[in-house]
C-alpha cells in the first residue's frame, strides 16, 4: 500500500520522519499510531498499517513513526537524547503536526515503553492501546538476548547474507517464518547505500543498550502502567519471547481485567504483526475500540 512520507521538527531541531497511510474510505474513527522497537523503524508496520487503513468495516488513518536516529529521521548530535522520555516528547510533536488529539496506539517493544511515558504526560491522547511483546516488567534473559545480537560486530554485505544472519540469530524463536518473511524482516532492518548494507539507525543507539549493566533488574513500570486511561487494551506476547513473561502478562490482566491477551504462535521478540492470526485479532480489537 502507498503512503505519504512526512516530517516534523522536534523542539531541539531534529527532523522527525513518519508515514501516513490514508484510510480506504471515509472514516470518523480515531487514527492508529504505530511505534517501533529500539533500533527499528516505520517499515516494520508496512503490512499491518495497510490492512488497518483498508479495513472494509472500519478503515482508519495510520501513522507509523521513525524515532530520532532511525529510518527517515535525523541522527542526533546529542546521543544522550536517545531516551524513551525524549522520544515521547517527539511523539507529541508528531501528533500535533498531524492534528491528532486522540488515537489508538500500537507499541512494539521500545514503543510500548514510550507509551508508558505518554501515559504520564498525556493519557487523554489514548483511545486504545496495543502492547506488542512489552509490559511493565522486562525479563533479564530477554534483555541480555537483545544485547547479544546488538553486539554482533559483522554487518552483512549482501541481502542473502542479511537473511542468513537474521535466521542464525532469530531462527529458534521464529520457526514458522517463510523465506519471504525473512526477506521482509531483513528489508525492514537494513538499508542499502552506495552498494553497502547498514542497520537503518544511529549505531550509538545499539551501542548504548549493549553497554547497559544488567547485573540487576531494571526498574519496573507498574506505576506508569496504572496511569493508562481506562480504555480498550491488548497485549500480544510472542510464544517464544524471553522479554515478556507469562507472569507479567497475568499481572497486567489482574490490574486491567478487560485486558485482551493474545499469543503470537511460533514467534519470539517481537512478533511480526502481519503474520498468522494476528491481523484478524488486531482488526477485531480496533473495530470494537471506538
Amino acid at each position: 500500500m502507498e503512503w505519504l512520507q512526512q516530517f516534523a521538527t522536534a523542539g531541539d531541531g531534529i527532523r522527525l520522519g513518519y508515514r501516513i497511510y490514508d484510510p480506504a474510505g471515509p472514516s470518523t474513527a480515531h487514527p492508529v499510531v504505530c511505534l517501533p522497537g529500539l533500533t527499528r523503524n516505520a517499515r516494520d508496520f508496512q503490512e499491518i498499517a495497510g490492512l488497518i487503513a483498508q479495513d472494509a468495516a472500519k478503515p482508519r488513518r495510520v501513522i507509523a513513526i521513525d524515532y530520532r536516529g532511525r529510518g527517515t529521521s535525523e541522527r542526533a548530535d546529542d546521543k544522550a537524547s536517545y531516551t524513551a522520555g525524549q522520544e515521547a516528547l517527539d511523539l507529541l510533536t508528531v501528533l500535533d503536526a498531524c492534528g491528532i488529539d486522540r488515537a489508538a496506539f500500537i507499541g512494539t517493544s521500545r514503543g510500548g515503553l514510550i507509551l508508558h511515558v505518554l501515559a504520564g504526560l498525556a493519557p487523554h491522547k489514548m483511545s486504545a492501546v496495543i502492547f506488542n511483546d512489552i509490559g511493565p516488567d522486562l525479563a533479564i534473559e530477554g534483555l541480555r538476548q537483545i544485547q547479544d545480537y546488538l553486539r554482533a560486530p559483522d554487518m552483512p554485505a549482501t541481502w542473502p547474507q542479511a537473511v542468513a544472519t537474521l535466521k542464525q540469530v532469530h531462527g529458534p524463536a521464529f520457526p514458522l517464518l517463510s523465506e519471504d518473511d525473512w526477506t521482509g524482516f531483513a528489508r525492514a532492518i537494513y538499508r542499502e547505500s552506495a552498494g553497502q548494507l547498514a542497520a537503518d539507525c544511529d549505531t550509538a543507539i545499539g551501542e548504548a543498550f549493549a553497554a547497559l549493566d544488567l547485573s540487576q533488574p531494571l526498574p519496573s513500570l507498574w506505576t506508569q502502567f496504572n496511569q493508562f486511561p481506562q480504555g480498550p487494551m491488548m497485549v500480544i506476547r510472542g510464544e517464544n519471547s524471553k522479554l515478556l513473561t507469562p507472569e507479567t502478562v497475568e499481572r497486567m490482566r489482574e490490574k486491567r481485567q478487560t485486558l485482551l491477551c493474545v499469543t503470537a504462535q511460533g514467534q519470539g521478540h517481537a512478533p511480526l504483526l502481519h503474520l498468522g492470526g494476528l491481523p484478524r485479532q488486531i482488526l477485531d480489537f480496533l473495530r470494537d475500540a471506538d
